[in-house]
């Protein structure tokens, strides 16, 4: 369930962001709706970042996206059924 109220309103606050890039990552952006706060930033990028070979997480809410910078291929299911998870719907690659 989004962390969002049914008029968008952000239920907390603050968000974290990071950024880290090694030999050999890739770097995926993803389509993500239902985001519209800061709260929603914090929250996917807590719950992808947590999941083995992501390296670093990069949510624009704004535009409806999170790039995603892991050691290796990324695993679109496995990033894409954390998300739903979370709340929110993978639309796809950006």
């Amino acid at each position: 369930m989004s962390c969002c109220t049914p008029d968008n309103s952000c239920s907390t606050g603050a968000a974290q962001t990071g950024t880290t890039v090694v030999a050999d990552s890739h770097t995926t952006v993803y389509a993500v709706a239902g985001m519209t706060c800061g709260h929603c930033k914090t929250t996917l990028t807590r719950e992808i970042g947590a999941l083995d070979n992501v390296l670093a997480v990069d949510v624009d809410v704004s535009a409806g996206r999170v790039s995603v910078t892991t050691g290796g291929e990324p695993d679109d299911a496995l990033i894409a059924s954390t998300v739903e998870e979370a709340g929110y719907e993978l639309t796809g690659r950006a």
